[in-house]
C-alpha cells in the first residue's frame, strides 16, 4: 500500500522502454492505461499484462492522449529531455494541474508553454527541488518585494577537481553524484552544471524574471534547496534532506501539505552550510545557458538540443567531458536569431541543432578515437 492511496488514483503510467519497472508498477497500481514510447517495449508489456484490465499503448501520440484524459486531474511531467515537450504542452492545453519536473519544456518553448497554461486555466507547479523551494519562499501572490532568486547547486562531483584534469573524466565518474540519485543524463548535466543553466532558464519563465535577477550559488551540502531575497534585507530559504518526495508531495497537496515519508532535517547532523560563487571557467555550460536565454528562444532550443547530443556522445565515449561545452557553443553560434511562436518552428530548430551537433562530432571528434 502507498502512503496516500485514499487520496490519489493512478489513471495512466508512462515510460520509454523499461518494461520490468513498468510491469511492477502496473501490477501494484492497476492503471487504466500504460504507455511505452518504444513499440517493441509496448508489445512485450502488453503480453505480460494480458490477464489484467490495463490497456497498453505506444508512441508519443499516446503520451499526449493520456495527458489530456478527462478523468486525469494531475499530470506529473517528468519525462527527461525534449521528449517531454509535446505531452507536457498537451496537459497544459487540457487545463490540468501540471507538476513540472521537465525543465526542457520551458527551455524550448517558454512563452508558448506559459501562454498555454494561462489561456487554459491550467495550474503549473514546479517539482524540481530548486524551483519548488523558490515557489515555497515567494509571496502568496505576485512578486512583491522580491529582488533576487538564489538558485542553489551542489557543484557536482568535480567542484574541487584540478581543472587541468577535467578532460580525463570518464562517464562512470560523471554519473556518480555526491548527493542525489539520478539518471545518467541528469547526472552528467549536474557535473557540467548545464542542469543548473537549464534551471536558470526555467526559473526565468516560471517566475517572470530576467537572468540578471537569478544568482546561482554553489552549496555542496544540498540542504538549502534555494532562496528568495527581498528588498527589506530578508532572505527566505527552504531547507530539507535531498529527497524528491518532498517537492512531489508539496505539488500533489498544494496549497495544503501532506506527509512525504522523508525524515526530518537534523541540523546538528548537517553541522555546516557552505556557499561558493560558480566559476565559469570550470563550468562553461552555465555561462552558455545564461547567454542563450539572453539571445532568445531559438538559442535556448539549440542549447538544449546540442547538450542532449553531447551528453549522449560522452556517455557512449565518443566525446571527452571537456568537449561538451565546445560542441554546444558551436551549435549556438549557428542557431537562428529570435524566438519561435509556433510548435512547428520549435521542432524545426530542435532538429536542425541536433543535426549540427552530430555533424560537429563527425568532423571534429571521431578521428581522435580511431586506432
Amino acid at each position: 500500500m502507498s502512503l496516500h492511496d485514499a487520496l490519489y488514483h493512478v489513471v495512466a503510467l508512462t515510460a520509454n522502454s523499461n518494461v520490468d519497472k513498468m510491469l511492477a508498477q502496473c501490477l501494484q497500481y492497476q492503471p487504466q492505461y500504460a504507455v511505452m514510447v518504444e513499440e517493441q517495449a509496448a508489445e512485450k508489456l502488453s503480453l505480460a499484462l494480458k490477464d489484467t484490465a490495463v490497456e497498453v499503448l505506444s508512441g508519443v501520440e499516446s503520451l499526449e492522449f493520456v495527458a489530456q484524459l478527462e478523468q486525469v486531474d494531475y499530470v506529473m511531467a517528468a519525462i527527461v529531455g525534449a521528449a517531454g515537450l509535446l505531452p507536457n504542452l498537451a496537459a497544459a492545453k487540457a487545463g490540468k494541474r501540471v507538476l513540472l519536473a521537465n525543465k526542457e519544456s520551458l527551455v524550448m518553448s517558454g512563452k508558448l508553454f506559459m501562454d498555454a497554461v494561462h489561456d487554459n486555466n491550467a495550474t503549473l507547479l514546479p517539482i524540481d527541488s530548486e524551483h519548488n523551494a523558490i515557489f515555497q519562499c515567494l509571496p502568496v501572490s505576485g512578486q512583491q518585494g522580491v529582488t533576487q532568486i538564489l538558485l542553489t547547486a551542489s557543484g557536482g562531483p568535480f567542484r574541487t577537481r584540478d581543472i587541468d584534469t577535467l578532460h580525463d573524466i570518464t562517464p562512470e565518474q560523471a554519473v556518480a553524484h555526491p548527493n542525489w540519485v539520478m539518471g545518467q543524463k541528469i547526472s552528467v548535466d549536474s557535473a557540467t552544471m548545464m542542469n543548473k543553466g537549464l534551471e536558470v532558464i526555467e526559473a526565468c519563465w516560471l517566475f517572470e524574471l530576467s537572468t540578471n535577477e537569478i544568482q546561482v550559488v554553489i552549496h555542496p551540502q544540498s540542504t538549502i534547496h534555494s532562496m528568495v531575497s527581498y528588498n527589506d534585507g530578508s532572505v527566505l530559504a527552504q531547507l530539507g534532506n535531498p529527497d524528491m518526495r518532498t517537492p512531489i508531495a508539496y505539488g500533489l497537496a498544494w496549497p495544503k501539505r501532506l506527509e512525504s515519508g522523508v525524515a526530518p532535517l537534523d541540523l546538528f547532523e548537517v553541522g555546516r552550510l557552505d556557499f561558493e560563487k560558480p566559476d565559469f571557467q570550470r563550468f562553461p555550460c552555465l555561462r552558455l545557458a545564461y547567454e542563450a536565454h539572453q539571445a532568445g528562444g531559438n538559442a535556448t532550443i539549440a542549447l538544449n538540443a546540442a547538450n542532449e547530443i553531447a551528453v549522449d556522445a560522452f556517455l557512449n565515449k565518443k566525446l571527452r567531458f571537456t568537449d561538451i561545452p565546445l560542441l554546444i557553443e558551436n551549435v549556438l553560434e549557428q542557431s537562428i536569431s529570435g524566438t519561435p511562436v509556433a510548435i512547428d518552428e520549435i521542432l524545426i530548430q530542435d532538429r536542425l541543432s541536433r543535426q549540427q551537433a552530430e555533424l560537429w562530432i563527425n568532423e571534429n571528434i571521431s578521428n581522435r578515437f580511431k586506432g
